[in-house]
């Protein structure tokens, strides 16, 4: 049995970028970064916040979810796999790059005004959330039962 499973709660770095395809398939990339406080050390030493910024790419009605929600600095929930690619560049050089493949994604703001009809990526609208949500399964999102709240201690 084998789990490949991430969980992220950040900000987007820019806009999603959005491809679309001959078959009329999109994908969308975009940044994510995710934050750990920063600390003090028993011996009195400082442990300065740390940023990761996670690649995060998104298929079909995600991707399209992206194009029409997702901006610079949205705070998400997003829900997926990690999946690691390799790639030769222009120059004939070998790269490997570590991806988020979203499954889920869903504001973790509440109340911004353009963003007052719920979505689903199988569904076209519904009343059960009042923040847009995105996801390529059937399963309802979780995330905003748990806390009707944001969490006011994220440290960006």
């Amino acid at each position: 049995m084998s789990l490949n499973k991430i969980i992220l709660i950040g900000r987007t770095g820019k806009d999603p970028e959005i491809r679309y395809f001959d078959s009329n398939s999109a994908v969308a990339n975009f940044s994510l970064a995710t934050s750990e406080r920063g600390y003090k050390l028993a011996n009195g030493t400082e442990v300065p916040e740390r940023t990761e910024w996670h690649n995060v790419v998104a298929y079909r009605e995600l991707a399209i979810f992206a194009e029409k929600w997702i901006k610079k600095g949205s705070l998400l929930y997003v829900e997926g796999k990690i999946r690691y690619r390799t790639y030769v560049d222009n120059t004939g050089v070998r790269r490997q790059v570590t991806e988020i493949l979203a499954e889920k994604i869903n504001f973790f703001e509440s109340g911004s005004s353009n963003r007052d009809e719920s979505r689903t990526s199988q569904t076209p609208s519904s009343t059960q959330d009042t923040t847009p949500l995105a996801s390529s399964s059937s399963v309802r999102d979780t995330a905003k039962e748990e806390s009707s709240e944001p969490p006011s201690d994220l440290p960006f």
